[in-house]
């Protein structure tokens, strides 16, 4: 027989909690739109969301936002709102045959009505995978509510997109997400019959650390709590997580504080900066965001300057995507110190700005009859032309003048001003 040591002893008189339990975040997961965080464009009393499911319009919707921020939760609480049974998926490891299981529970007495499927990640369904869901989600069988922490209208098959309403949750606000840290405290407390101190303010910390992930905040709490010595300090998540050293010695939202440090230190061309604060959000474990913040960079402050930035970028950020930490750190150290070297320009980010505001004022509602498809009347085609160049009018009428785009000051873009004052003959000078 295996002998008890003392430890062991101690855990089997002493550990309340089952081993094996569900996590402390989906224990208290909330069951109605009033006890969400954050989101209050959605579930509040005049929220979109509220109000189609307080009408009993029940549709095909795809979530997308960050982890952490009440995707699934709302899932819940609209399949338990609309009667349908509610099935879940994950597209990591979910096939088209699990697909069909869920269809073919339409055909007994529980599932009469329609089925209501919640697949997460559906970004890592490929296009063939996601046209599979259309004949169910047409014929009825299945409702739909997908969700992706990616941008949709790039992972998302088009026609799927066209049958579904989308809907974006955002990081829950500090405020907000300590209001749901208390209460987990306070479950707590009851669940294990003893009380575990926690200031406010800490709280508060332990919400900015956690970047608008209420699920990740709850995990760092729960955690914290076995291990506090009747009090729970930012020295107790100190000790749970290295890479929250430091991550409380701020006021703000840290997260969000270093992410627009690492690009003004770019933009102001200072490789050193710019590693420094990818190291501290890497410290963090958190390299989605730095992934996108350096994509954007690429073509908002290098741009023009350095065309092929954006796809150098996007290497690195695919390449530390597949290899994880710490490996990781090595191709997004390569892109920031790229970026930071690199010539700038924000020419192309000036122009689309300055086009958008034009259409949003509704401006150029009517393209050229020479640039219709499929007639083409009138239409000069450039490669017939010496150069590949003709005039012709490409804008509107009421906007057929406007000038969005000017070259920027660095070599790239003087070389292409060069050029086209040659091959126009001086008309755009």
């Amino acid at each position: 027989m295996k002998q008890t040591s003392e430890a062991d002893a101690v855990f089997a008189s002493d550990d309340r909690r089952p081993r094996g339990s569900r996590p402390l975040a989906d224990e208290i997961r909330p069951t109605t739109f009033a006890e969400m965080v954050g989101q209050r464009h959605l579930f509040s009393e005049n929220g979109a969301l509220y109000k189609l499911v307080a009408a009993g319009r029940i549709s095909n919707m795809i979530f997308f936002g960050p982890p952490g921020t009440g995707k699934t939760t709302a899932a819940e609480i609209i399949a338990k709102r609309s009667g349908m049974p509610l099935f879940r998926l994950n597209a990591t490891t979910a096939s088209l045959s699990d697909v069909k299981e869920v269809a073919s529970q339409t055909g007994n007495i529980f599932g009469a009505g329609g089925v209501l499927l919640y697949l997460d990640e559906i970004q890592y369904f490929n296009k063939k995978q996601q046209q599979s869901l259309l004949e169910y989600i047409e014929d009825g069988r299945i409702t739909l509510i997908a969700s992706t922490t990616e941008n949709p209208y790039h992972f998302i098959y088009s026609a799927l997109l066209s049958r579904s309403s989308v809907f974006e949750f955002k990081p829950v606000p500090p405020q907000e997400l300590a209001s749901a840290l208390r209460r987990a405290h306070e479950y707590l407390c009851r669940r294990e019959g003893r009380e575990v101190a926690v200031a406010d303010e800490t709280l508060y910390k332990l919400a900015e650390f956690s970047a608008g992930d209420v699920r990740h905040g709850i995990t760092l709490l729960e955690n914290a709590f076995y291990i506090a010595d009747g009090e729970i300090t930012t020295e107790t998540f100190d000790a749970l997580s290295s890479s929250s050293i430091g991550a409380f010695d701020r006021d703000g939202d840290v997260h969000y504080d270093l992410l627009a440090s690492l690009q003004k230190s770019i933009r102001g061309s200072d490789p050193d900066a710019a590693v420094f604060y990818v190291a501290r959000l890497l410290a963090g474990g958190d390299i989605l965001s730095v992934c996108r913040r350096l994509l954007v960079i690429a073509s908002e402050d290098i741009g023009a300057a350095y065309p092929l930035a954006a796809a150098v970028t996007y290497a690195c950020c695919e390449a530390a995507k597949q290899l994880g930490m710490p490996e990781a750190q090595i191709p997004l150290a390569n892109a920031a110190v790229m970026l930071a070297t690199a010539p700038k320009s924000n020419s192309a980010c000036v122009a689309i700005h300055a086009a958008m505001a034009d259409v949003e004022a509704g401006l150029g509602q009517t393209v050229p009859l020479h640039l219709h498809a499929p007639l083409y009347v009138g239409y000069k085609y450039p490669h017939d032309y010496p150069n590949s160049y003709v005039e012709q009018q490409y804008l509107p009428d009421d906007i057929k003048n406007k000038k969005y785009y000017e070259f920027g000051d660095n070599k790239t873009e003087r070389a292409s001003r060069a050029y086209w004052e040659t091959i126009k003959g001086g008309l755009d000078k």
